[in-house]
Order: structure tokens, then C-alpha cells, then sequence
């Protein structure tokens, strides 16, 4: 028996299980040590000019923290109270006048019905003011729901957060140690490793710009154009059209254009006409100019993958999967890119 080979085959047998009980134990804090990673790789280049001015790593690490507390969670801690807010004020408003929905329901039927083109239609209207009710219904009570369990998960909301704080400081401070013990550890190589770390950091990076910015744009645009059109809860709507913004070729339109065709067949045509003309013309037009500048050149994907890794990651990680379906699918490619260097150095040798 070859005791050499048995035993180096119980130590990797040990290294794998003991490599998946710790990977195990950090699963309750994935999405932290995710969101953590990729704000220290954000915000790296700053700290390394504050420790080149300062040297000093723990005033550049807590400095730097500082501004990305000011930068970004300042800013979406203030529009999540005020979702929290307007979405209780237009939850309590549609229940108190649910006969409202009815009604709307009973003019749109009768718009279709008596309309000249569509006479030979028959359409049963208690049919559909059921139906309508019941997904105005449905909608309610979810967020009802997702109101209800946000307030009760709000502890743990607290305790992960306060743990992706703590993490971050440490990536940011020695976020380029652990990277390059890690690099060490990987038989990758040191030019496939960089090349991996450039592809999750400009995948990061592309991915975050482009939703703060095309987002932003539409998400502002279309909350002012709603409010104008006199459309209750312009402000949550903004910011679902921020949200819906990260979607690739869709968007925000999947908000705006079942409104103004709301607004045509309740009869407010000037409204429905200034939501479709704004939404047209220029809410899809910051959509198709800034997104392949800001995101699709820098991530070198076709946008179909991006489509694709996007949706992918939301149904699969939820919200933060608008970032993790993307980065998944650039570190994909820079695999295959790889493997087919390689390849084509092999052959060349033989």
C-alpha cells in the first residue's frame, strides 16, 4: 500500500469538509459579505489615496466607511422611509375607497363595449370587474404583506447590516491582503487571477453606475410626469421605476405605459398623452443612449446576457440579484475567454 498517496488523499478529503462546514456556516451572511465586497472594491481607490496622504490604514479604512455611509446608505435609507411612508398613505387611501376601483373597472369595460370597433365583442363586465378586483386585491395584501414582514424582519434586517458595516471596514482595509492570499492559494495563475478580479470589479462597478444613473433619470422623470398627471403615490412610483430600471430593453416602460393607456381609457387623454410622449421620447430614450455607454461597453456583453443574467439573478437571488446575475455572467465569459487561450496555446505547442 502506498501510505503517501492514502494520506494525501484523507487530507484533501478532510480539506474539502471542513471547506464546505465553514462555507456553511457564512451562508446565513451571503448577501452581507457580497454587498461588502463589492463597496470595498468600489470604493478601494479612494482609501488607497487616503492612506497614501494619512499612512495610516485605520483612519483611511474609517474615513472611507464614512463616506460610503454619506454616499449611499444615507440616501437609501431616506427613500426607504419614505416608501415605508407613502406606501401606508396610498395602502390606507385604496382601501378606504376600494368602490373607487369598481368604478374605474366599469368605465373601461364600458369604453371597449361601446366602442364602434368592438360592437361584435361580448364582453361580460361583472366577469371582469371580478377579476380586476380580485388582483387589486391580491396586490394589497401584498403589499400589505411585504409592509408587515419588512417591520417584523427588521431586526435581522439591523444585525445584517451592522455585520456587512463591520465587514466592509475590514475589506477596505485589508481587502487587497486577503486578495492576494487568496490569488497565492489559486492555481489559476497570476494573469488569470487579474483577469478575473478586473472582470468582477468593472462588472460591479458598470452594473452600479448604470442603475444610480439611468435609474435615477427615469425613476425622477417619471415620478414628476405622475405627479403632474395627478397620479396618487407619484413618489412610489418613481421608485419602482428606478427599481424596474435595472431591467435591461424593458425597464421602467413595464410602469409607465399601463398608465397612460389607464389614463386613455378613463377619458384623461392630456395626461395619458404627456405620460406616453415623456415616456417615449425621453425616459426610453435615457434608457437606449447611457445604458450601452455605461454598462454594456464596459462589461463587453451582448445584450441579450445582460438581459438574461439580469433576470436570472432576481428570480434566482431576489433583489440583489440585479448585481450577482450580471457579475456571474462576466465571470462566465472570462472563464470561457480563458479556457480558450489556453486551448489555443495548447494546440500551437503540439
Amino acid at each position: 500500500m502506498d501510505f503517501s498517496k492514502i494520506r494525501n488523499y484523507l487530507f484533501l478529503g478532510l480539506l474539502f469538509i471542513v471547506t464546505i462546514i465553514f462555507l456553511l456556516l457564512l451562508k446565513p451572511f451571503a448577501y452581507p459579505l457580497f454587498w461588502a465586497a463589492v463597496i470595498a472594491g468600489l470604493f478601494y481607490p479612494l482609501y488607497r489615496r487616503l492612506n497614501a496622504w494619512f499612512k495610516h490604514e485605520n483612519l483611511s479604512a474609517i474615513i472611507t466607511l464614512s463616506a460610503v455611509i454619506v454616499i449611499i446608505i444615507v440616501p437609501l435609507a431616506i427613500i426607504v422611509t419614505l416608501l415605508i411612508k407613502e406606501s401606508l398613505i396610498l395602502y390606507g387611501t385604496i382601501s378606504n375607497n376600494s368602490d373607487q376601483l369598481g368604478n374605474t373597472i366599469h368605465q373601461i369595460t364600458n369604453f371597449i363595449k361601446h366602442n364602434s370597433y368592438n360592437k361584435q365583442l361580448r364582453i361580460d363586465e361583472d366577469f371582469w370587474v371580478q377579476k380586476f378586483s380580485e388582483i387589486g386585491q391580491t396586490v394589497l395584501n401584498y403589499i400589505f404583506t411585504f409592509l408587515k414582514d419588512f417591520t417584523q424582519n427588521s431586526l435581522t434586517f439591523i444585525v445584517l447590516f451592522v455585520v456587512m458595516l463591520y465587514t466592509l471596514f475590514f475589506f477596505i482595509r485589508d481587502g487587497e491582503k486577503m486578495l492576494k492570499k487568496l490569488l497565492y492559494l489559486s492555481p489559476l495563475g497570476d494573469r488569470y487571477e487579474i483577469m478575473l478580479y478586473k472582470k468582477f470589479t468593472a462588472a460591479a462597478s458598470a452594473i452600479i453606475k448604470g442603475t444610480i444613473i439611468i435609474g435615477g433619470l427615469q425613476g425622477m422623470i417619471g415620478g414628476v410626469v405622475f405627479a403632474l398627471s395627478g397620479i396618487q403615490g407619484a413618489l412610489i412610483w418613481g421608485i419602482i421605476m428606478t427599481l424596474f430600471s435595472v431591467i435591461p430593453g424593458v425597464g421602467s416602460s413595464i410602469i409607465w405605459l399601463p398608465a397612460a393607456l389607464m389614463m386613455f381609457l378613463t377619458g384623461r387623454i392630456w395626461q395619458g398623452t404627456m405620460i406616453l410622449v415623456v415616456g417615449t421620447l425621453i425616459i426610453s430614450t435615457v434608457d437606449n443612449l447611457l445604458r450601452p455607454l455605461l454598462v454594456g461597453k464596459r462589461l463587453e456583453m451582448h445584450p441579450l446576457f445582460i438581459l438574461f443574467s439580469t433576470l436570472g439573478g432576481i428570480i434566482l437571488f431576489g433583489i440583489s440579484g440585479f448585481m450577482i446575475g450580471p457579475i456571474m455572467a462576466a465571470l462566465f465569459l472570462a472563464f470561457w475567454e480563458m479556457y480558450e487561450e489556453y486551448y489555443r496555446n495548447e494546440l500551437s505547442h503540439n
